[in-house]
């Protein structure tokens, strides 16, 4: 039987029981999958989910969640946004909180588009470790340029994104997503938990290349 198949679940613990939540030795496992557009990162992690029983968390998922519930956090996001505003990390840091204080029966979280700068990084850092789950490793899907390209292009032609058709637009995406991960890849890299996966060749070899790395870090 796989590793994956073996992760253990834990008992629900409430925001009072906090405290005693930080100190045990927990089971879950934290990934972060890193790509740039065109990567396959979408394809990857609805694989990964399933395989390993993991919840997804997209930051842009918990705010509109958040807002459309109209939570405390939800209000003070959409104070910001309607100001034309960044939501503040602390505010965002909040909202995975109570995202994994809600879903403690799960495996573990795979994050998708967050931390984006070394800030960030070390907020989730602090509040998994706090809670007693650290990020295990970040796998980064490595493709090469005119590959994204041509990927991201083909995307266009059926997806109606204008910004999909644009080689020029695209190059520019892709030089701002290098520019601000470069750092955050450097924060975890201190701490040996970045690995770099080929993402060319068929969708089925990346994804058993993505699961080796999982289970021998599990």
């Amino acid at each position: 039987m796989l590793k994956r198949e073996k992760l253990a679940h834990f008992s629900h613990f409430s925001h009072s029981n906090l405290a005693n939540f930080a100190s045990l030795n927990l089971s879950m496992f934290n990934l972060i999958l890193f790509g740039p557009p065109g990567s396959g990162k979408g394809t990857q992690s609805e694989k990964l989910i399933l395989a390993y029983g993991l919840k997804h968390l997209s930051t842009g998922d918990l705010l509109r969640s958040e807002i459309a519930q109209q939570t405390p956090l939800g209000i003070e996001a959409r104070s910001f946004m309607d100001k034309g505003e960044l939501v503040p990390d602390e505010v965002v840091i909040g909202m995975i909180s109570s995202a994994i204080d809600n879903n403690s029966q799960t495996k573990g979280f795979l994050f998708d588009g967050f931390p984006r700068t070394p800030a960030q990084a070390e907020a989730l850092d602090k509040l998994l470790e706090f809670k007693g789950a650290p990020i295990a490793a970040m796998l980064s899907l490595e493709v090469g340029e005119e590959e994204l390209i041509k990927r991201l292009v083909k995307r266009g032609e059926t997806s109606g994104r204008s910004d999909d058709t644009n080689e020029e637009i695209i190059r520019a995406r892709l030089a701002e997503y290098h520019k601000k991960t470069t750092a955050v890849a450097d924060h975890y890299k201190v701490f040996g938990k970045v690995v770099n996966i080929k993402g060319e060749g068929q969708i089925d070899e990346i994804f058993k290349s993505l699961c080796a790395e999982i289970d021998a870090r599990m």
